[in-house]
């Protein structure tokens, strides 16, 4: 069940978790929320949201979830995009969440299962008017990079950062 308009109860239980089945709907719900209220749905973004198990999990990624009360309320990719590499993506928590840690922890998660993954690099792509968001990767010791060799498939994408583990 993914977090509408209704008020969250922030003294919950928040529970840290991997992907499971009937998790498409909050995880596309989610990021249609942010994408939609700050920029556009791309083409990249209907792939993904549309397909996870598809584009992110069936190609050796993997999907972290914030859950409070049973009420999913944040949520990260990791894309494989080579050996040992993942792309940091959709990474979002509910408006309604927000300001409580939970993008920080949910963010520390999916770094600790990278580890696990045996991953060796990070990537992320962003935007500069997500601010808060940029201050957090940098707190968890992402770097800026230089814009990629490749090119963004999002329009939006201005800021591109990286951590080594």
């Amino acid at each position: 069940m993914a977090v509408d308009t209704e008020t969250i109860p922030l003294t919950g239980r928040l529970v840290l978790r991997r992907f499971q089945p009937g998790d498409e709907k909050p995880f596309k719900e989610l990021n249609e929320a942010w994408i939609s209220r700050d920029f556009a749905l791309e083409p990249g973004d209907r792939e993904v949201l549309g397909d996870p198990r598809g584009r992110i999990l069936a190609k050796g990624g993997e999907i972290c979830l914030a859950e409070l009360d049973g009420v999913v309320v944040g949520c990260c990719a990791l894309i494989a995009i080579g050996p040992s590499e993942f792309e940091l993506a959709k990474m979002t928590v509910s408006e309604l969440a927000r300001g409580h840690g939970i993008g920080r922890k949910l963010l520390a998660f999916a770094i600790n299962l990278a580890r696990v993954l045996r991953a060796h690099r990070l990537y992320l792509e962003s935007n500069t008017k997500a601010a808060s968001a940029i201050h957090l990767y940098e707190e968890l010791r992402f770097r800026h990079i230089p814009e990629p060799k490749h090119v963004s498939k999002y329009a939006r994408a201005d800021t591109f950062m990286e951590m080594f583990l």
